[in-house]
């Protein structure tokens, strides 16, 4: 009976979590702002100092755990491995030097304050951490993650990502429950390099042949599971050598990133990121204790504003630093403001480990809360700012060279067909397109014609046309026309609805089977139709009149009236 009653319990707080961050996520977006303030106050809400219909509950941690996981893991496979060796400079230089400017400003804030070297230690790296879910949903939400300050903003977080890693092995040493730092850290960068030694085995030799043998099964549903076991084994692989299990993910997900099926995969795990990442944001509103922000507002607000403006400074700085200018400047400094989801774990950890104190750990959590829903304005006050200034020509706009490049190859084509299945319809399309040396490209989900297609130089690409992140690597906005020649009704519909939001004046030719999708398809705003079986029935009953007697042009006249009339 109290396992059914647990079990009644998880669901029940499910329900609860996702219920306010729903309310909340509205809330906001009616108000005009970023979804995720509504999702942190809506943690507030029902979290154990307010309202408190939520308990602290560590299913609701694991769970937030897994969003972190999912975000990562979809960032990589988003992303291009050879668009991060790009940034790297600055993801690596640019990463340890605002990790050392940051980490000391906290230590001199903290010794202003009076507070014992380790307490400022640790302040210094929880404040030097920025926000990897808050930083990449803002900038999946503006359409930014391929913008070059968005490419620096993701190269300094995996940096950071990396330290905190190592952060959790020094905060022991700094509690006084471990006694060598020396060997405490020989020890985490051997497991580092042991991980990223099996990481690169696993990405050249096995993830590629065992992703590509789950979709020669033609299955959906084993598609999908093979993307979260991928997903998860490398979260857990990370975890066990030591690193964070996000970092896992996100690599695992970078090696995908370079194969056929990326786009699927990515298309696949959006919807589980989405509702995991809600209750991520919504777990670190029930942190908030109202009580205790009330009660040292003056010691929040101190430390919320150096954070906001030191990070905003040194993060700005790091950007022009190495080499970028125009309004990456202006947007990296104010994407990065906040104190990030990695700094709770090691707060948690330095209480644990008795380096830091209850009354620090309520700051940290309070100044945090505040600094992420700051975020959002100062992003949109910067974004505008950098806009009025490249206007008044007082900031230069980014040059041509750091314009982002697409990281799909065969969406530089314009003026092309997009032909979406390559099926016994779709591939004689293509095959008279070519004679005709009419450029197209192809969206299949079948790995073995994408295969052959790509043997034979035939711009491609693996993935379900009804999905979107998979229709946006096709270069709709350049294209001149849209062929659907899939059979099934429902991924015609997804992929005419997803196309014309990408395009809205995109030309739409597409495949139907009956009356009704005929006339829905029509309404949703394809430009031309075509039955298979009405066609095929009149091409039949050409050759009947033919063959009986009836001249060419009375048997085209009748042909054509009939197939105004059946298209009415």
């Amino acid at each position: 009976m109290l396992g059914v009653m647990d079990e009644f319990s998880l669901i029940l707080n499910m329900a609860i979590v996702l219920g306010a961050g729903l309310a909340g996520g509205l809330a906001a977006r009616f108000l005009k702002q970023s979804a995720i303030i509504g999702y942190l106050l809506a943690g507030v809400v029902i979290g154990p100092h307010a309202l408190g219909l939520i308990q602290e509950s560590d299913e609701i941690r694991v769970l937030a755990t897994i969003g972190v996981v999912l975000l990562l893991f979809t960032l990589g496979v988003k992303l291009s491995l050879r668009e991060m060796i790009r940034v790297r400079r600055v993801a690596i230089g640019g990463g340890i030097f605002q990790l050392l400017t940051t980490t000391g400003l906290g230590i001199g804030v903290a010794a202003l304050l009076g507070w014992s070297l380790p307490e400022a230690v640790i302040f210094g790296f929880l404040i030097a951490i920025s926000s990897t879910m808050v930083v990449i949903g803002m900038l999946t939400q503006r359409g930014e993650l391929e913008t070059v300050h968005g490419r620096v903003m993701i190269g300094i977080l995996l940096m950071q990502d990396i330290a905190a890693a190592f952060m959790m092995f020094i905060l022991p040493v700094l509690g006084g429950s471990v006694g060598n730092l020396a060997s405490v850290l020989g020890l985490a960068v051997l497991k580092a390099g042991v991980f990223l030694a099996l990481v690169l085995f696993l990405g050249a030799w096995v993830v590629p042949r065992f992703i590509r043998r789950v979709a020669s099964q033609g299955s959906r549903e084993l598609f999908i599971l093979s993307g979260a076991v991928l997903c998860f084994g490398g979260a857990f692989a990370a975890y066990y050598f030591g690193l964070s299990a996000a970092l896992g993910a996100f690599a695992v997900g970078l090696l995908i990133s370079e194969s056929d099926f990326a786009h699927q995969v990515l298309g696949d795990m959006i919807p589980l990121r989405d509702i995991f990442s809600a209750i991520f944001f919504v777990s670190v509103g029930m942190l908030i204790a109202l009580p205790f922000m009330a009660a040292n507002i003056n010691t929040v607000i101190a430390i919320v504003v150096t954070i906001v403006l030191g990070k905003f400074v040194i993060c700005s700085a790091t950007a022009r630093l190495f080499g970028y200018g125009g309004k990456a400047i202006l947007l990296v400094g104010a994407g990065m403001i906040q104190i990030g989801e990695f700094s709770f774990v090691l707060a948690e950890l330095g209480l644990g480990t008795g380096a830091i104190s209850e009354h620090l750990y309520s700051l940290i959590l309070a100044s945090a809360m505040i600094s992420i829903i700051l975020t959002p304005f100062a992003y949109s006050l910067a974004t505008g700012l950098s806009t009025r200034l490249i206007q008044a020509r007082a900031l230069r706009p980014d040059t041509a060279e750091g314009a982002p490049q697409s990281v799909e190859e065969v969406a530089k084509i314009s003026d092309h067909v997009v032909i979406c299945g390559h099926g016994r319809v779709g591939g004689n399309v293509a095959q008279m397109l070519r004679q005709l040396q009419i450029p197209h490209l192809v969206i299949d989900l079948d790995p073995a014609v994408i295969s052959s297609l790509r043997d034979r130089g035939i711009p491609c690409i693996y993935g379900d046309a009804g999905n979107r992140e998979v229709l946006s690597k096709a270069g709709l906005k350049d294209a001149a026309l849209l062929l659907i020649a899939m059979p099934d009704p429902m991924a015609a519909r997804l992929a005419l609805d997803h196309a014309l939001r990408i395009n809205p004046q995109l030309d739409v030719v597409a495949r139907v089977h009956s009356d009704f999708e005929r006339d829905f398809l029509r309404g949703r705003g394809a430009s031309e139709l075509v039955q298979p079986e009405l066609e095929a029935s009149i091409e039949l009953t050409r050759h009947v009149l033919c063959r009986l007697g009836l001249s060419e042009d009375k048997v085209q006249e009748f042909t054509n009236n009939w197939r105004r009339t059946c298209s009415t």
